[in-house]
């Protein structure tokens, strides 16, 4: 395997204006480009800080009630929903969790923010953290 970086952490919100709010008197930059994702049924925020390729704050308002992340909220209300790693390749990563005796929801990459491939690990697997991997 080679690299592996964190690359966002995603927070579960109602509203993105007003998640955004915080970050942003905090001096996290709003990439106010409002990116909607229909598959996965959430409008999506990146937030960075101005100090180079640091992991991003990605902000998650789901589109409906049914959705993942409406799910999550109505269950577990706003908050960090997953870690995100990049990784260098994203099925050779599958495999070697699978190999390996992970639990994976996505054993087939989906296409994520931004048109990046990605997959999530199973939180039974990761001690109760969804761990969503992308490969930019």
């Amino acid at each position: 395997m080679k690299g592996i970086r964190l690359d966002h952490i995603g927070i579960a919100v109602n509203d993105l204006q007003q998640g955004a709010k915080f970050w942003e008197l905090l001096g996290l930059i709003s990439s106010k480009d409002i990116e909607v994702n229909e598959e996965q049924g959430v409008n999506i925020l990146f937030l960075s800080t101005s100090q180079g390729p640091a992991p991003n704050i990605e902000l998650l308002e789901p589109t409906g009630e049914n959705t993942p992340i409406g799910q999550f909220i109505n269950k577990r209300g706003p908050g960090i929903q997953q870690l995100a790693f990049e990784v260098d390749d994203i099925l050779q990563m599958i495999s070697h969790l699978e190999s390996n005796g992970i639990d994976m929801i996505d054993k087939t990459p989906q296409i994520g923010a931004e048109g990046n491939k990605i997959a999530f690990v199973h939180p039974r697997s990761t001690g109760g953290v969804l761990v969503e991997l992308v490969e930019k």
